[in-house]
């Protein structure tokens, strides 16, 4: 059995471990909500790289966080709050606004993937027209 497996046992009987929780923060951490609004805002543009993880891990924060602060922002609720100003929790208004406008972002996202998706469907379309009218004016070969 390799000892490198093993976590040492110390005199008092307790094991240390080397892993991440061993020797960290014993308090939660808490953040004002320009800071918020700031880490989503870069979550966010990480994301459009696919760097949303990464992004997370290097400042210790959670994707559940991210949702939470995002739902606040959404329905305005970090917008214009001082440090240490009591947020709350939503009322069912904000939570519908935010919830709206999370479907908006969505379909309008669709929107535009249909834009585009119609703008190749057009641009086929006459090529392949363009490529029948030469076909037909072109000599037949016979081949024998």
């Amino acid at each position: 059995m390799s000892s490198l497996l093993l976590n040492p046992v110390g005199q008092d009987g307790l094991m240390s471990s080397p892993g991440p929780r061993a020797g960290g923060p014993t308090s939660r951490r808490s953040f004002t909500p320009a800071q918020k609004l700031e880490y989503v805002a870069a979550y966010e543009a990480a994301c459009q790289t696919n760097e949303g993880g990464a992004f997370l891990r290097a400042r210790g924060l959670y994707s559940s966080q991210m949702t939470e602060w995002r739902k606040l922002r959404d329905a305005g609720v970090l917008a214009g709050k001082q440090a240490g100003e009591a947020i709350g929790r939503l009322t069912p208004e904000q939570a519908e606004i935010a919830r709206l406008r999370r479907q908006l972002e969505v379909s309008e996202g669709q929107l535009k993937q249909t834009k585009a998706a119609l703008g190749i469907m057009e641009k086929l379309s006459a090529f392949f027209e363009n490529a029948i009218e030469e076909s037909q004016h072109e000599p037949k070969s016979r081949k024998k």
